[in-house]
């Protein structure tokens, strides 16, 4: 990859420079003659009004007239400016106003030109209620905006879960809510198996039940051998008092925390202050960002993110990109931010998270000193993530090579789409398309559709529903199409979407059908060119059927996972809600008059007759909903 690397670059220079030669029909000395001095924000839209970047100035006018000097030699500069059809500016009253709300802009809109973090969901904390009495704790991800504490973060949702567990382990602190709490009358499971000591019967007094509570909030605050302390007294004061099967169990709880204490922290000596560090690697046009999280001391977190890089971004570009969408959004940012790249807005943005936090936030790049050696496990972490990020991306792209050769085609597929369908007996049909290309799963992309007004269990024209909302919305907006249709089923599936496509005057589209065989066992899925001609085998390009395998089944994860929240919903509401002329009155008296919804379900349209306030054609219009 990297001896491909410098000829790929060179190909695109020479690409953009022949493209900047033929700009749109856009005036830039026009549009520069008008345009203010002024801080802001500004929108570059292509042709088809599409905003393809998106950037603030503290000056308008002199960042904008940047980008149209004839001596320019960044290729990703002119490829931006051979797309360029119009410009709009928004002026703002400072540039720290302009930040703002150029990180709003990218977030909504995704440009194409600017650098994309792929996935900047918050850490996961945990969170312990503000209950008067027997507060509790829970899983929480979100701003912090409720009373009670917070503590983390923790590195996934997995982390903070297994954190719970050893809480409600070693100290027996309740986990339900509390409606569940309060209408309580006997002891719940979580009593019976020793993980709670069943405040909700008072069977714990409060005094008892606080002492545990701040012994979980010390252990969740790292403070490790307080607690240890605390316990080895309470043993010996058990041991001396001949209470020896408590002390015992003082002792295995003694161990259990300390195998904890081992496995849930890694201690950094001489990190005492609570500090984030990030590492930026980026080359061959890929980008690896790498963040760890230090609290109380100890790596509590550690996280890489992957951003979508336009064309030649260098390090300072993806530095400044990274900052400010990361942590403008932010709230659990430290006193301490170490990086190894200076980026122009540095200043900017420690202002503004300093006034949005109300006290001091430093970014800062160390050289020389015990910072630098706590950057160096940043680095080791980023190398690691980003050697995998490649091989992963290298892997994707040797599978469609594969895929290109067993299908026979002229053209490359870089991009692959996959339909499925999903219901129980017909009920809650829902349709999924996944899409994927060179790099993977493309979660964003990601599409569900809920199929209406169809014969209950027919795939057929439940494929040709989802087909036809999916593919005449992308040819109506003018948006880009996948080289490659995965249908998960046989030629029947396959014949819907070849008559969708041609209807839809799309005939640039490979497509092919996966069935699944008579064994129905992976390997032995039979693939369909098109829909009347014979299958054919894959077995001679395993790294294709391998790709095609893996998209059918996330494809299928995506669609019944969609279908199973659907039918739980449905299930939660009565089907007499969807009944005109049926308003709460009558459903209470139709089923306090039948004795419940089986009799109802099975009355006939004269029995529904019957019950007080339903006429004859309303118990026709029942019956007939109801079968």
């Amino acid at each position: 990859m990297s001896k491909l690397a410098p000829n790929l670059r060179q190909n695109l220079r020479q690409t953009c420079a022949k493209t900047y030669a033929s700009m749109s029909s856009f005036n830039p000395t026009e549009f520069l003659s008008h345009t203010p001095i002024q801080p802001g924000v500004y929108q570059m839209l292509d042709e088809s009004g599409q905003i393809i970047y998106v950037g603030k100035a503290k000056n308008l006018k002199a960042r904008l007239t940047s980008y149209f000097q004839t001596n320019t030699t960044s290729p990703k500069t002119r490829l931006l400016v051979s797309h360029i059809a119009d410009i709009k500016t928004l002026v703002t009253h400072t540039e720290t106003e302009a930040l703002l709300l150029e990180q709003t802009l990218i977030k909504e809109h995704h440009p194409r030109y600017n650098i994309l973090l792929r996935d900047d969901k918050s850490y996961p904390y945990i969170y312990l209620s503000d209950h008067p009495e027997f507060p509790h704790f829970r899983l929480y991800r979100g701003p912090k905006r409720k009373g009670g504490q917070y503590f983390g973060p923790y590195p996934s949702a997995l982390a903070a879960r297994e954190m719970l567990e050893w809480i409600q382990k070693f100290f027996k602190i309740r986990s339900c809510n509390d409606t569940f709490f309060a209408h309580r009358s006997r002891p719940c499971l979580q009593y019976q198996i020793k993980r709670c000591k069943a405040p909700c019967v008072n069977l714990v007094t409060q005094t008892e039940y606080r002492h545990d509570l701040n012994s979980a909030i010390l252990f969740l605050q790292g403070k490790d051998e307080t607690i240890l302390e605390m316990l080895r007294a309470k043993m010996e004061q058990a041991s001396n008092q001949l209470a020896f099967d408590k002390a015992i169990e003082y002792r295995d709880l003694i161990a259990d925390l300390q195998a904890v204490r081992q496995k849930q922290h890694v201690i950094h000596h001489g990190l005492t202050q609570e500090a984030d560090l990030i590492y930026f690697i980026a080359e061959y046009g890929l980008a690896c960002v790498q963040k760890i999280l230090i609290r109380n001391g100890k790596v509590v977190a550690g996280k890489s993110f992957f951003p979508s890089l336009p064309p030649d971004t260098d390090l300072p570009e993806l530095a400044h990109a990274f900052m400010t969408q990361h942590y403008l959004n932010n709230e659990d940012i430290p006193e301490h931010i170490y990086l190894n790249v200076e980026f122009e807005e540095a200043i900017l943005l420690e202002t503004l998270l300093s006034e949005k936090l109300q006290h001091k936030i430093t970014i800062h790049v160390p050289k020389r000193g015990e910072k630098v050696e706590w950057l160096a496990l940043a680095k080791t972490n980023a190398e690691q993530a980003f050697a995998q990020y490649r091989e992963q991306r290298a892997s994707y792209a040797e599978r469609f090579t594969a895929l290109q050769k067993l299908l026979h085609s002229e053209n490359p597929i870089l991009q692959m789409e996959c339909f499925d369908i999903s219901h129980t007996q017909g009920e809650a049909t829902v349709a999924s398309c996944v899409v994927f290309d060179v790099q993977g799963a493309k979660k964003a992309a990601y599409r569900r559709f809920n199929i209406e007004n169809i014969i209950p269990g027919d795939d057929y024209a439940a494929m040709e529903q989802a087909l036809r909302r999916r593919y005449q919305r992308l040819v109506e907006e003018q948006q880009v199409l996948p080289d490659l249709l995965v249908i998960d089923g046989g030629k029947g599936q396959l014949a819907q979407a070849e008559r969708v496509l041609a209807e839809l005057n799309i005939h640039n589209m490979a497509l092919i059908g996966i069935a699944k065989g008579t064994t129905r066992k992976p390997g032995l899925e039979t693939l369909f060119l098109e829909s009347r001609g014979q299958g054919i085998d894959a077995n001679d390009e395993p790294l294709a059927l391998h790709l095609l395998q893996e998209i059918r089944d996330e494809a299928h994860r995506f669609a019944i996972t969609g279908h199973r929240a659907r039918r739980a919903k449905q299930r939660g509401i009565s089907p007499l809600e969807h009944i005109e002329g049926i308003g709460p009155t009558r459903r209470r008296e139709l089923l306090r008059h039948f004795g419940g919804w089986q009799a109802l379900s099975q009355a006939s349209a004269k029995e529904l007759a019957a019950v007080a306030g339903i006429s004859r054609n309303l118990a026709e219009k029942i019956h007939s909903a109801l079968h």
